[in-house]
């Protein structure tokens, strides 16, 4: 199971183009409001979440993502059940997936202390002791992957089917949506 953080205030292509081609890819994924089961992103369009924070048992976890949207990180950075979740499954083991502004929620917890990681080019003053990958759309460090931005939505999409289900898995979503 794939979990998807979703906060007042997110971005959303950085939310929804995982979610469509995880599912393309038979990835069971769910999204999660964090401030209600309808949450706004960034540019007002409102999105009928699977379950609201409380519902959410990360013990199924595979993968946990956080979108960017400065509000959306805002959002997860105040809820302290989201910032546990995630926590848990790096803890876990299983994959932790974050974009745009969302890597800096990673570089507070600690999680990218040491690792390669990207992130929205203004956000690099906040990656505290990340190993920085400028220009890159994504990067994989282990069972850490990070993305540039709202630009990067599918690329960061196909790194995590290719995570998740494999490089040929990935090339065929890559291939039905005609990615040029």
């Amino acid at each position: 199971m794939v979990y998807i953080l979703i906060g007042t205030g997110f971005e959303e292509i950085e939310a929804l183009t995982p979610v469509d081609l995880l599912r393309r890819a038979g990835v069971e994924v769910r999204t999660v409001g964090l401030n209600g089961r309808t949450v706004y992103g960034s540019h007002a369009i409102g999105v009928e979440c699977d379950m609201v924070i409380g519902e959410l048992d990360v013990s199924d976890a595979e993968m946990i993502v956080l979108p960017g949207g400065l509000g959306g990180v805002a959002s997860i950075r105040g809820c302290g059940m989201a910032l546990e979740a995630v926590k848990a499954v790096y803890e876990a083991g299983k994959y932790v997936a974050a974009i745009c502004a969302g890597p800096t929620v990673l570089a507070d917890l600690g999680i990218l202390s040491g690792k390669r990681a990207t992130c929205y080019p203004g956000q690099i003053p906040n990656m505290r002791d990340a190993v920085v990958v400028e220009n890159a759309a994504c990067v994989t460090d282990g069972k850490i992957i990070t993305g540039t931005s709202a630009g990067t939505a599918a690329a960061f999409a196909l790194a995590l089917i290719e995570a998740l289900r494999g490089a040929d898995a990935a090339r065929a979503i890559a291939d039905q949506i005609v990615i040029r």
